[in-house]
């Protein structure tokens, strides 16, 4: 099998929610984290779907957690999911669903109106990126219970840990949510090329914005095309954890795709490992500045 392809397993027991890469020294108080990297494609998962796993991997952030795998190298963790996105969305809220896609009546206390939700891009999607829907039949609730509590609480239970201890330790936390956009899906203002960087800090609420002037300094140097929070202000993870008055900031990053990967075969582009080096750079940055930033 390649290395690119998705992995399969032959049961969900077999899938550890997450991977934890953590330094052997953590000096930095900073948590990388990739919600969307995840690209385990089991059997009991993949029950009642009608696309190949081809398709399904449209929505996942193919590679992101190997362009930011630096960051135990730098001090901090790196967090990263490895249940695909199109399964259950760890930047969601945990039941943020739709009632058309379950075979039985959705509890009351629900999320059935987000706009999340009216996308199909709830905690468990009803479509992919490119609008195909992904089930040919309805699931039991049962089964959205199965995977938020499989799956997504475990992924936050240790992120939360993690937050905690840094704070506790340095007194703050600086988080990076890690992401990537598909070619378009960034926008293009007039006259201009596609933009390769979205920064996301909820228009200044869930970050100092000395961190996202920072980040947005060091990638343009890089020659990158940046925007702030244009289409991307910050998902789930940034407004839950993004708290800078109790000392918690997070930033997401969005990068575009076709800096590193060819999206219709999933496989890195031969500049992949340079795109890797700059990262790794605004890894180092960000560790080492972190302190003068939102100490």
């Amino acid at each position: 099998m390649s290395m690119d392809a998705p992995v399969s397993l032959p049961d969900a027991e077999e899938i550890l929610p997450y991977r934890l890469l953590a330094p052997e020294r953590p000096f930095a108080p900073v948590v990388f984290t990739s919600a969307h990297s995840g690209r385990v494609y089991s059997t009991d998962l993949m029950s009642g779907v009608r696309l190949c796993p081809s398709s399904l991997r449209r929505s996942e952030d193919c590679f992101v957690d190997e362009l930011f795998d630096s960051a135990p190298l730098n001090g901090a963790p790196l967090l990263a999911a490895n249940f695909p996105r199109a399964f259950c969305d760890a930047n969601r809220e945990a039941w943020e669903l739709d009632p058309g896609m379950f075979s039985d009546r959705l509890p009351d206390w629900v999320n059935t109106t987000s706009s999340r939700v009216v996308a199909g891009l709830g905690t468990i999607a009803k479509v992919v990126a490119s609008g195909e829907p992904i089930y040919a039949v309805k699931l039991p609730f049962a089964e959205a219970e199965r995977r938020i509590y499989t799956y997504w609480r475990p992924f936050h239970d240790i992120l939360s840990r993690l937050i905690g201890d840094i704070k506790a330790r340095f007194g703050y936390c600086l988080v990076i949510d890690c992401h990537s956009m598909p070619s378009g899906g960034q926008g293009k203002r007039a006259n201009s090329r596609p933009v390769d960087f979205v920064l996301g800090d909820l228009h200044g609420s869930a970050c100092a914005s000395r961190v996202t002037r920072m980040a947005e300094a060091l990638l343009t140097g890089k020659g990158y095309l940046v925007r702030r929070n244009d289409p991307y202000a910050g998902g789930f993870i940034t407004r839950h954890y993004g708290r800078p008055a109790e000392d918690v900031h997070v930033l997401q990053i969005e990068i575009a795709r076709a800096l590193y990967m060819d999206e219709a075969r999933f496989e890195r582009l031969p500049g992949f490992s340079a795109v890797q080096r700059r990262i790794a750079d605004l890894v180092a940055a960000i560790t080492l500045q972190v302190h003068d930033l939102i100490g």
